[in-house]
C-alpha cells in the first residue's frame, strides 16, 4: 500500500493554483532555503510546533495511505468541479515521494480532478517521469541563477535544476515558473536580467513572482530554531514592480498578492 508523508491537509487554499483548492503538503526536503516560510516541511521527522503566544502545540508529519488522503480531499470535490479548482501536492520536496505522489494523482485524475504539483526540482528526472501521466500542471520554483548560491545557500544542484526544467517543457505540460523575490539575494537588477535570459532560452512563457514576506517567521520560533529572515523587510511595491518589469519584456507575469 503507498503511503505519503503528509505535513497538513489545507482545505479551501486559493493560492496553490487556479480555483479553490485542497492542498496536501509533504513533509521532506532536500533543499534548506533560510528565507522558507514552510519550515516545518523540511524535514521528514515528525515534528510538534509550539506556538508560545497562543499557547498551543501542532504535530506535523504523519504517514498516510493514499486511501487516507483520497478520504480527506474527495469531499471537497464539487467545489473543486465549481470553481475550476483541483488538488495541489507541495511540500517540502513532492517529488521525493514520487511513486506515492503518482498513485495519489492517478486516483484523482480517475474522479475528473485536476492536479497540480509544485516542485524545486533537484531530484532525478525519473521522480518526474513518474508523476507525469498523472499530473495536470507543475509550479517550479526557480529560486536563483547562480550555481554559487543554489549550492552554498539553499543545498541545489543547478545544472540538475535547469535540466529539468527544460525536459518538463518539452513534454508540453503547463508549467508556471515561480520566482521567490528575495532581498538581497536574487532581487537586483542583474539577477533578473539574467533570469529572464536563461528562461526565455528554455522556451518558458509565464512566471509568477513571489515577493518575500515573513508570515512563517513565527513557525521558526515554534520550532526554537534561528530565523535568518527574521530582520529582512519584504520588498517595496517598488522594488516588486521594477522586477516585473523586466519579466514583462520576455513573459506573461503573474505577482503573488
Amino acid at each position: 500500500m503507498s503511503c505519503l508523508n503528509v505535513a497538513n491537509i489545507q482545505h479551501f487554499s486559493v493560492g496553490d493554483g487556479p480555483g479553490i483548492r485542497t492542498t496536501v503538503f509533504l513533509k521532506g526536503c532536500c533543499l534548506h532555503c533560510p528565507w522558507c516560510h514552510n519550515p516545518e516541511t523540511i524535514s521528514p521527522q515528525p515534528q510538534v510546533l509550539f506556538f508560545e503566544k497562543a499557547g498551543r502545540r501542532v504535530a506535523y508529519g504523519e504517514w498516510m495511505a493514499v486511501e487516507t488522503v483520497l478520504e480527506r480531499v474527495l469531499p471537497d470535490a464539487e467545489f473543486y468541479a465549481a470553481s475550476g479548482g483541483g488538488v495541489t501536492v507541495s511540500g517540502g520536496e513532492p517529488l521525493l515521494q514520487a511513486p506515492a505522489v503518482a498513485e495519489l494523482c492517478r486516483r484523482l485524475q480517475q474522479q475528473g480532478i485536476h492536479t497540480l504539483l509544485d516542485t524545486a526540482g533537484c531530484v532525478p528526472w525519473e521522480a518526474f517521469a513518474a508523476v507525469l501521466p498523472y499530473t495536470d500542471c507543475f509550479f517550479y520554483d526557480w529560486k536563483t541563477s547562480d550555481p554559487r548560491l543554489c549550492a552554498e545557500q539553499i543545498g541545489g544542484e543547478l545544472d540538475r535544476i535547469a535540466a529539468n526544467l527544460q525536459r518538463l517543457l518539452q513534454t508540453g505540460k503547463d508549467v508556471h515558473v515561480r520566482l521567490p523575490l528575495i532581498p538581497g539575494f536574487n532581487d537586483s537588477p542583474e539577477d533578473c536580467e539574467r533570469t529572464a535570459d536563461i528562461l526565455q532560452g528554455f522556451g518558458v512563457k509565464r512566471v509568477d513572482i513571489l515577493p518575500f514576506h515573513r508570515l512563517g517567521s513565527s513557525k521558526y520560533e515554534a520550532m526554537g530554531r534561528p530565523y535568518a529572515y527574521r530582520d529582512t523587510a519584504p520588498p517595496t511595491e517598488q522594488a516588486v514592480e521594477a522586477a516585473a518589469a523586466v519579466y514583462r519584456r520576455r513573459f506573461c507575469v503573474g505577482v503573488e498578492g
